[in-house]
Order: C-alpha cells, then sequence, then structure tokens
C-alpha cells in the first residue's frame, strides 16, 4: 500500500478516535446539567415546526436547528399545553415550551432533552469532521489531526456543543460555505457552486448571523480577482473571465441559498398557518428600530422577498441589539461596548490556544505557510466575523464567536505543520501547547460554560469578568438539588437566573422564589418578605445585576460585598444568615402595580405602587411605577416628586446607563 495511502488512513482512524472523545465530552458533561436560558423555547418551537407547522413560536431564529434538534421527538408520546393566548409572541413560546418539557415531570424532562441534545450534538461532530478534511485538504493528514484535537478540546465548543441553540449550528454552516468556496476557487464545477449554496442556505437556516456570510464572500471574491493565488500576473480577459465566472456563482449561490431558506419555512410566507397573525405586528414590533431598518424590514415583507417569521426574527435581533446591557469586567454598562468580544475571546481561550496562535501569526508572517489562498480563506473570516460582532450590540456570551475558532484551529494547524516541516524543534513546541490546550480544557470538566484560563483565575473566577452565557446559564439545578440535599435544606430562597422560563421546583429545590429581571418581565409574581433567612442562593447572572441594567437596579447589590458559603459549579452563590431584602420586597409591588395598571385597574395600581415605595424609597423602579400611576391618574403635581427622587437615584448609576434613565425621567417629568 502506498505511503500516501497508508497515511490516510492512519489519519482517519485518528480522527474517529478524536471525533469519540467529542462525544464522551459532550455526552457526560451534558448529562448532569439542567435546562440552559432558551432551550425550552426552542425544543417546542422545533417540534410544533413539525406538527402544525407552526413558525410563529421563537420566529427569534430560524428553524434549522430547532428542527434538527425536535426529530428525536416525533415517536414520543408528549403533551402539547394548550395556548396561553398571550399577546405577545415570545411570552407564549418561552412559557408553553416550559409546560411542554416539563409536563411528565424532572424525569419527562430529562428524556425529552437528552434526545434533542444529542440530535443538536450532531453539528458539533459534523465540524470537526470539516475541520479535519479541510485541514487534510490544505496542509495534510497531520495538520488535519492537530487541528482535530484543537478542536476536540476548545472547552467553548464542548460547552455549546450538545446544548439545543444554534450557536454550533452556525459555527458548522459557515465554515462549511467557506470551505465549499474555498473547493470551488481551486476546481471550480457547477456542482461545487451548488454545494456553496446548500452550505451557505444551511447557515441561513440556522442563525440570522448567517448574513455575514455577506461581506465576507465578497472579500474572498475580491481576493480571486484582484490578488490570484498563483501570484502570476493576469491580463485583462482573464480577469474578465474570473469576475464573470464568480459573478454568476454568486447568483446561482444566491438562488439556492434564498430557496433552501424558504424551504425551511415550508415556502410559506406567513409565521403562522392558517392565516392566524402574529402579535404585535411585524410594522408594529419594527417601530423600535431607528432609521432605515423598519422601512426595509417591512418592504421585505410586503413583497414577500423573506418569510415573515424569518423577518421577525431580524428585527427582533437588532431590538435586542439596540436594548440588552453589557457586562464586562465586572462593570455593566446600558449597551454593547467594542472591546466585549476581543475580551472574552483573551478570557475564555485557553492560554496554550492563543500562544499557537501566535505562533501562526508568526509563521504566516515570515512565509513558513505556503498558498496564498489557504492563508486567506482562513484568516479573512474569523477577521471580517471580529469586526462585525462588535456592531450587533448583543454582549451575551463568547458564544457568539465560535464560528471564527474552526477557521482558527486549521490555520494553526497548517502554521504548525510548516514550522515543524523547516524545523523540528516546532513540533515539540506545539506538542507541548496542544497538551496543556488538552489539560486544561479538561480540567474545567464538568462546567466547561464556565471556562476562563488560567491568567483570569480559571472557572471560579470567570463570574468577575463576563457573566450570562460565558458563566451562568441557569444550567446548575442538578447540581443545587444534590447541594441541598446533603445538607439537609427544606426551606431557602433563590433568586434563580432562569426563573420563571425553568422553575426550581421542577428539580425538586424546595427554595422560595426572590424576584428576578425575568419574573419581572414575565408579570410573575414574587412577593418578598422584608428579611429572610438563609440560606439565600443567587445565580452569578442575577448577582452582577446586568439583566437588570444597572447595579443600582438590582436588589442583591449588597451581596456581591459578602463571603458566600458556597459557590456551586461556579455559578449559584450560596449564603447563610438573616437578610434585610426590602429592595427585593418592594419589587413585588412594583410587578404587581405594573400588572394592574396594564389593566386599567388604577387604585389597585396606586396602592400597590405606594407600598413599593413605603417598603423602600431608595429603589427606582417603585419611585417610577408611583410617578407612572399617578400620572396616568391626571395627578402630575403628586406624581413630580416621585420622578425626582427616582432622577436622584439615577445619577447614582453606571454613566452609560445613567445617560439612558436621565433623558427618559425627564421626559416623564416635563408630561411627555
Amino acid at each position: 500500500m502506498p505511503g500516501s495511502m497508508l497515511r490516510k488512513r492512519f489519519g482517519s482512524l485518528g480522527a474517529a478516535l478524536l471525533l469519540l472523545v467529542f462525544l464522551c465530552e459532550l455526552t457526560l458533561s451534558i448529562r448532569g446539567q439542567s435546562l440552559s436560558w432558551d432551550e425550552v423555547d426552542h425544543v417546542f418551537a422545533g417540534y410544533m415546526s413539525w406538527k402544525t407547522a407552526d413558525f410563529g413560536l421563537n420566529p427569534e431564529h430560524p428553524p434549522l436547528v430547532k428542527a434538527l434538534a425536535a426529530i428525536p421527538l416525533l415517536g414520543m408520546q408528549l403533551t402539547v399545553p394548550p395556548p396561553k393566548g398571550l399577546a405577545f409572541f415570545k411570552d407564549e413560546a418561552f412559557l408553553d415550551g416550559r409546560d411542554f418539557v416539563f409536563a411528565e415531570g424532572e424525569a419527562g424532562a430529562d428524556r425529552i432533552m437528552f434526545r434533542s441534545r444529542m440530535a443538536a450534538a450532531t453539528l458539533s461532530l459534523l465540524l470537526g469532521i470539516l475541520v479535519f478534511l479541510a485541514a487534510r485538504e490544505m496542509f495534510g493528514v497531520g495538520a488535519a489531526l492537530f487541528a482535530l484535537t484543537l478542536l476536540v478540546f476548545e472547552p467553548n465548543l464542548i460547552a455549546h456543543g450538545a446544548y439545543v441553540t444554534t450557536d454550533m449550528g452556525i459555527a458548522c454552516f459557515m465554515f462549511a460555505s467557506i470551505f465549499a468556496f474555498y473547493r470551488y476557487a481551486k476546481s471550480p464545477s457547477w456542482g461545487r457552486v451548488a454545494v456553496v449554496g446548500v452550505a451557505a442556505g444551511l447557515a441561513l437556516a440556522a442563525k440570522h448571523s448567517a448574513l455575514v456570510l455577506l461581506p465576507i464572500g465578497l472579500a474572498l471574491v475580491l481576493t480571486e480577482i484582484c490578488w490570484p493565488p498563483s501570484g502570476e500576473r493576469v491580463d485583462q480577459e482573464d480577469r474578465k473571465a474570473v469576475v464573470l465566472r464568480l459573478s454568476g456563482a454568486f447568483l446561482v449561490v444566491s438562488v439556492i441559498a434564498i430557496t433552501l431558506l424558504w424551504s425551511c419555512y415550508d415556502f410559506r410566507f406567513s409565521a403562522r398557518p392558517g392565516g392566524v397573525g402574529m402579535s404585535p405586528s411585524l410594522a408594529e414590533y419594527a417601530q423600535g428600530l431607528k432609521g432605515v431598518e423598519p422601512h426595509l424590514y417591512v418592504a421585505l415583507a410586503r413583497w414577500h422577498i423573506l418569510p415573515e417569521s424569518y423577518l421577525y426574527g431580524l428585527t427582533d435581533v437588532r431590538l435586542l441589539s439596540n436594548s440588552f446591557p453589557t457586562y464586562i469586567f465586572g462593570e455593566v454598562h446600558a449597551h454593547g461596548v467594542w472591546f466585549y468580544f476581543p475580551a472574552a475571546f483573551l478570557i475564555k481561550s485557553t492560554v496554550a490556544f492563543l500562544l499557537l496562535l501566535l505562533v501562526a501569526v508568526y509563521a504566516v508572517a515570515r512565509g513558513s505557510v505556503k498558498g496564498r489562498r489557504e492563508i486567506l480563506f482562513l484568516t479573512l473570516p474569523p477577521i471580517i466575523y471580529m469586526l462585525v460582532a462588535p456592531g450587533t450590540g448583543l454582549n451575551i456570551g463568547a458564544r457568539h464567536i465560535l464560528p471564527m475558532y474552526p477557521f482558527l484551529c486549521v490555520l494553526i494547524a497548517g502554521a504548525v505543520a510548516a514550522l515543524a516541516k523547516q524545523q523540528r524543534r516546532w513540533a515539540y513546541v506545539a506538542g507541548v501547547l496542544l497538551l496543556w490546550h488538552a489539560v486544561s480544557a479538561s480540567r474545567a470538566y464538568p462546567v466547561y460554560l464556565a471556562y476562563s484560563n488560567e491568567f483570569w483565575g480559571g472557572p471560579a473566577n470567570t463570574y468577575r469578568y463576563l457573566s450570562d452565557s460565558n458563566t451562568d446559564w441557569g444550567q446548575q439545578l442538578k447540581a443545587v438539588k444534590q447541594y441541598l440535599d446533603g445538607r439537609g435544606v427544606k426551606e431557602c430562597w433563590f433568586a434563580y437566573f432562569v426563573d420563571p422560563l425553568v422553575h426550581p421546583s421542577a428539580y425538586g429545590i424546595p427554595c422560595r422564589s426572590l424576584p428576578t429581571q425575568d419574573t419581572i418581565w414575565t408579570h410573575y409574581q414574587v412577593d418578598t418578605p422584608t428579611t429572610v433567612e438563609g440560606p439565600v442562593l443567587i445565580s452569578a447572572g442575577t448577582l452582577t445585576g446586568f439583566e437588570f441594567g444597572s447595579k443600582v437596579l438590582s436588589p442583591y447589590a449588597p451581596f456581591q460585598r459578602l463571603q458566600p458559603t458556597a459557590v456551586i459549579q461556579h455559578g449559584v452563590f450560596v449564603y447563610d444568615g438573616t437578610f434585610a431584602m426590602r429592595f427585593a420586597s418592594a419589587l413585588g409591588h412594583v410587578t404587581r402595580a405594573m400588572e394592574l395598571m396594564a389593566g386599567k385597574q388604577m387604585d389597585a395600581a396606586l396602592a400597590e405602587a405606594q407600598m413599593a415605595v413605603q417598603v423602600d424609597a431608595d429603589v427606582v423602579q417603585a419611585q417610577m411605577i408611583l410617578g407612572d400611576v399617578l400620572s396616568a391618574m391626571g395627578r402630575p403635581v403628586e406624581a413630580k416628586p416621585h420622578y425626582e427622587s427616582a432622577l436622584a437615584l439615577a445619577h447614582t448609576m453606571e454613566p452609560s446607563v445613567e445617560a439612558e434613565w436621565v433623558p427618559q425621567i425627564q421626559k416623564k417629568m416635563a408630561g411627555r
């Protein structure tokens, strides 16, 4: 057997073993986790898209990954809850999804979620296969195994690899699209054009961020036209031919991709079947956007250029980008900050991976890596993605830059292979760094989600710098139950990040709920006494105060100064003792006043708002709701002192948050 064929077979065997390791990592880590924040929503939406062709549930994400995750559920006897008839489509999907997944209790939820998660994990395995194939084609078998090892032990990819979310789906299909385009550019054919179109269509159907393929694709097309990989001079006629060929390929790819996207919506424009409308309408929902965006989405809907559900998703992503707060380095910001994703990349990547990336930069800079096309196809996508990411404004997790990692894994592998051919010592350096990379990731087991590298103190300290899906996505309830059972705790309080979208009681946790931003968003009434006896449990995502929008708006800021009794899976903090909870108690009255005001029960709303201020006058939300109720009752003079109190408290907020709140309060004071 020729040596090249033997190497190829051994390489394939090595790849199969590495993929088996990857599958074990995903399976073992996910089995010990409760549901994460978005999963009930995704699973329910995917199931209903199969059963009823309803794409109006969870339209904020395209249907592909959700539908894939729901395939193993189709043969099960499951209980679909009756629609709650809620006014807002996001409320309906989340709350019905919760009732759907937990219809048969924790055991039933575990059966549903394990099947769905394993179905979603197939995309992670597919990504591993693609990385191996791409590295082998570009740099050889040795580089392919190195790249796949990097990917298999990348903690962020392990953390998200089996969640029923869209992050690994877009990482997989974005890489597939660029790899397919690379193969077409190297050896053009209409068959390869079709493969590019299918991969791009799957990316569009996986996540809205796939739209970044447009600038990436155009950049790569320009390099093919203006910078031929052979380095040879190209005359005018040849360049015109290349332009025409690539233009035609671009048109065909676009047609195939958009057709495939429409097929995922059953070639139906309406989000919901049977002519049922969405609430609110797309035009109403898009009013929260500024500039040309709302007009663009409405025009696309009017001409049926894209499915209605897809356009709802684009609108929702943009609205969240404009309104969602950011938590970075222990500080809350009103909006996204430009340095969030570069910082998250440095914190959440292993030190060894970062050093290997520096080695790759060195190898490319000194010309060790041969193949101009390979370098461009592996560097331009992550560079453009990192440049575009800060502009989204949605700074809630390093998971949003997962698509960068496959490209960097292949680039690093190619660079290491090139350097090792020139000087053998580079092979030893790379081997040591690869081992460090694997050991660092493995030490985070089973809590890969909270991973941060040694320079930042490891997973136990990630919450100090980042929040949300970087450390606490609500996935610790099984571990919380084990902890409480071990202590024999029968009474406790829990400010749980995902409550009420997932109730801790669904996992047998005996704690009473404390208010969170999501209990307020979902109008879930939480009544808290002014003093509570511990243990008090607080999720890291809630403890930071970022979802409230400011530490001044959070009832749990004082706990940040306390030493916890324990920290469960780096994401749930336990405090023992007796604690004043006047702020949290006031929020219960605020929530009830908001609900009563929305129902036009003004006298009852006034009583609750007054009680909120009486319980704790230093709560911005309490002063605001009392001012709002009084204004709505035509009593602006009485409302003004409460707005003034809220304004004074707003001046103590973080600068960017203060800049948001102060003008809003001043408008209310002026009666606008």
